[in-house]
Formats: structure tokens, C-alpha cells, sequence
């Protein structure tokens, strides 16, 4: 609450959230969810935690050079990780699965933290290819309208779906070309890198630091082959089609019809504009994107927003709920969070 990049976060939210539902009457947003067929929601939470078991799978995999883990000693601690990204701000789930992977099963945080690192950029890749495979189809839609794939952000500004995918090409695929090529050649990483620390980093803090790149460097073994790294982008591929499917369905719910690829688009959309710094549990920067796009395909705001306030909720809740079940099951307590940290 006393970081400054919390309050940000929470305006950006909040000010996501009025551009996308103040122009919208709210006894018509709630007619549209009184009528909703929420049975629908069952095959759709299913189809998300399958997507989020071959999440564990993709990790089991990504730490094999480091140790051999199940895929079902992965899924809980998977789950924790999702839980702690959406209660608290900054992507903190992402360490504290490192930090519960760390006493289960001794894996160093630094390592662990690549491999997870890994995983987000393969994941940013897969939204973007998303996005840029269906760009054809949104200027079809829109060619009409004139409105060229614009999506509204109020107080932010404008942004068009073409320019955040450039951007996003040029931040993630270069985030993965230097992994991949710090993977495949380890060594002169390492000079890079013991040059970067002792001409930059003050002298009581060298060696802790090379002791954590080295062990940060551990956790990119599995990249060095062009055919892992292919079954880690495929792997990606599967997760993020299975949770496109958690769309479909969730949409059966609701009074409107899009293409799966329209879905795929707005998943595409939403989750990279989830990297901006936002409230926990991208409040604003999930809904505020993901309206807008269904209104770029005709789908009046109402139901668009009503259609994303649910599928949002229904994103959150369960693997939440299910992550607060294992992480208090591991013998934790909320309060000991912070301990948890200091202790690893």
C-alpha cells in the first residue's frame, strides 16, 4: 500500500473501468447478467484447469536440466502462483511459487524464476501470434466502421490492435532472442555478464550477484535446444487454445455470437494488456480491453460487458480459491508470507 507503483497501478485501473462501463447504462449491464445461462461456466472452468495442468507439464519441463519434478507436484504449486498474482499486485505469484518450489523440492529461487520468466515471454509470443493472425479478419469487421481496429482507452488514449501487436513483437520476440542465444551460448554469456557486474555493480555486492546469474543462468538449459525450446512455443500454443475455449464457452452464456478466432483475438489483447501495472487481478486492464475489442465486432457494450465482467470473475475465482486451498494445505498461514520471503 506504501509503494508508489501500487497506487498507479490502482488509477490505471479504475480509470480503464470507468472508460468501459461510464458510457453504459447499469440496469442494462445487469439485465444482460440476469439473463445469462451460467450452467455454462461449468465446461468452461473444466477446460481451464486442464489448461492449467499443462502449465504444470510445461514447467516440469522447463526445470529438467535443474531437477526431474512431476507434473502433479508442479499443479499445486502452479495454482498457489496463480492465486498470489491475483490478490496481490505486481505478478507476485510468480515469486511465491518460486519461493514454495524452493521448500519443496530445493530448486533455487534465481533458476526457478528464469524458467518462469521463460514461460511468460513463450506466452507473450503466442498472444501476439494470436493477435497478428487475426488482424485480416478485425480489418474486415471494421472496415465499415471505420473505426480500423481503434480500441478506446479514455484518459490513456487511443490505441490501435496493429500498433500493440508491433510493439509487443519488438519487446517479447527480443526478450526471447537474447534467452535463446544466452541459452545457446552459455559461455560468453558469462563473460558478458562478469563484465557487466564488475564494471557496474558496487564491489560488497559482486559476488551475490554472480552467484545469482549463474543460477539464473541454470534455469535456461532447457532452451539450448532449437527442439526444446519448439516443444515449450507448441506446449504454450495448447494452453492458451484451451483457454481461449474457457471464452467460447463462457460466450454460449450470453446473448451474442463471435467467431473463435474474434475470441482468440480478444484473449490475445486482454492478456498483453495485462502487463501494465494494474490493481490485483488486472482489474480494468483485463475488462477495459476485452469490451472493447467485443465492440469492435458489433457486440452491443452491454453484453460486452457484462460477457467480460463474468468471464473475468470466472477466470479469478476458482484457481484462486483452489490456490488458497493448496497453499494453506502446505502448512502456510497469510500472515507467514512475508516470512516465507525473508526465509528463502
Amino acid at each position: 500500500m506504501k509503494r508508489w507503483q501500487f497506487w498507479v497501478g490502482l488509477l490505471i485501473s479504475l480509470a480503464l473501468l470507468y472508460w468501459s462501463l461510464g458510457k453504459l447504462k447499469l440496469t442494462d449491464v445487469v439485465a444482460t447478467l440476469e439473463s445469462a445461462d451460467y450452467l455454462w461456466l461449468l465446461p468452461g472452468i473444466l477446460v481451464y484447469m486442464v489448461a492449467v495442468w499443462a502449465r504444470a507439464w510445461r514447467w516440469h519441463y522447463l526445470l529438467r536440466p535443474l531437477k526431474k519434478i512431476p507434473t502433479n507436484t508442479m499443479f499445486p504449486i502452479v495454482a498457489i502462483g496463480y492465486m498470489g498474482n491475483n490478490i496481490y499486485p505486481a505478478r507476485a505469484g510468480e515469486v511465491l511459487r518460486a519461493i514454495v518450489l524452493k521448500r519443496r523440492e530445493g530448486v533455487s529461487i534465481s533458476a526457478s524464476l528464469a524458467t518462469i520468466i521463460v514461460e511468460r515471454i513463450f506466452d507473450a509470443v503466442v498472444m501476439l501470434g494470436f493477435v497478428f493472425l487475426n488482424l485480416g479478419e478485425l480489418t474486415r469487421v471494421t472496415r465499415g466502421s471505420g473505426s480500423a481496429g481503434i480500441i478506446e482507452l479514455g484518459v490513456i488514449g487511443q490505441i490501435t490492435i496493429q500498433d500493440l501487436a508491433i510493439g509487443g513483437a519488438v519487446i517479447f520476440l527480443g526478450a526471447l532472442a537474447v534467452f535463446i542465444l544466452a541459452a545457446m551460448f552459455p559461455l560468453v554469456t558469462e563473460r558478458v555478464v562478469n563484465w557487466a557486474i564488475d564494471h557496474l555493480a558496487p564491489e560488497r555486492f559482486r559476488q551475490k550477484t554472480r552467484d545469482v546469474s549463474q543460477k539464473f543462468m541454470g534455469g535456461l538449459e532447457s532452451l539450448r535446444s532449437p527442439q526444446e525450446a519448439l516443444m515449450v512455443l507448441l506446449t504454450s500454443t495448447v494452453i492458451w487454445l484451451l483457454e481461449t475455449g474457457k471464452y467460447w464457452f463462457v460466450m454460449h452464456a450470453f446473448h451474442f455470437q463471435v467467431s473463435f478466432f474474434a475470441l482468440m483475438l480478444m484473449n490475445g489483447v486482454v492478456n498483453l494488456a495485462t502487463t501494465l501495472p494494474s490493481a490485483p487481478g488486472y482489474i480494468g486492464t483485463f475488462d477495459g480491453p476485452g469490451i472493447a475489442v467485443l465492440q469492435l465486432y458489433g457486440v452491443p457494450g452491454p453484453i460486452a460487458a457484462g460477457y467480460t465482467l463474468v468471464l473475468h470473475a470466472a477466470l479469478w475465482l476458482p484457481i484462486t480459491l483452489l490456490g488458497a486451498y493448496y497453499f494453506l494445505r502446505e502448512g502456510y498461514k497469510w500472515g507467514e508470507i512475508p516470512q516465507v520471503e525473508k526465509a528463502s
